[in-house]
């Protein structure tokens, strides 16, 4: 919210570097706070399997390794802007036209290839894929609620569509639904807060 985020990813880097110069060290902090609170995210998508008593599911093995794999790009992708955006930020700011150039070029590549790429793309894509397996392995089961499975569809469902503003970084005239982010990954928050809540009900219940 203090930088404009997730709107400004898509921003030239003749408006984003003056931001994060501006920014200064709170920003940097601010986003190094962001990616490591995201990285807990793997605890629980490593210990899912032995909390549900499926440590030996073949599918959720896999989607396990999927789920973390997608939280260390993102951690990539978000500690891009703690390492790699204010070095670039400093030299926009202090250089002459042609350092400007050179360094805009390099934003645009780093930013596509360790955000859009890595961060975004595959990221999210692995993210969903765990989501969608967690979410087949409910329904069939019958550990929890069908609704936590069918909410884990629906918002993996939604919050893919979310690539099609990542394509569009790479390929012209892709088409947005615009609020397809957005509206995804508040679902898919939400779904994880039902799974914790329901995973804790289902503790408590087994304890007595």
């Amino acid at each position: 919210m203090t930088f404009d985020w997730p709107d400004i990813l898509r921003a030239p880097a003749d408006v984003v570097l003056p931001r994060v110069a501006a920014g200064g060290a709170s920003l940097v902090w601010t986003w190094f706070a962001v990616a490591w609170t995201y990285a807990v995210l793997a605890v629980p998508i490593l210990l899912l399997p032995a909390a549900l008593a499926r440590r030996g599911d073949p599918a959720l093995r896999v989607a396990t390794y999927l789920g973390a794999a997608s939280v260390l790009l993102a951690l990539i992708g978000f500690l891009r802007w703690v390492f790699v955006a204010p070095a670039l930020a400093d030299s926009y700011m202090n250089g002459d036209e042609g350092t400007r150039a050179a360094v805009a070029a390099a934003w645009t590549a780093q930013h596509q290839y360790g955000g859009a790429l890595l961060g975004e793309h595959l990221g999210q894509l692995l993210a969903i894929g765990w989501s969608v397996t967690v979410s087949i392995i409910i329904l069939r089961s019958h550990l929890m609620p069908a609704w936590a499975g069918w909410l884990g569809l629906l918002a993996s469902a939604v919050y893919l569509t979310n690539q099609g503003d990542i394509l569009a970084t790479a390929i012209s005239g892709f088409p947005v639904w615009d609020v397809g982010g957005l509206l995804g990954s508040y679902l898919w928050a939400l779904w994880l807060i039902a799974l914790g809540v329901l995973l804790l009900r289902r503790a408590n219940s087994n304890a007595h």
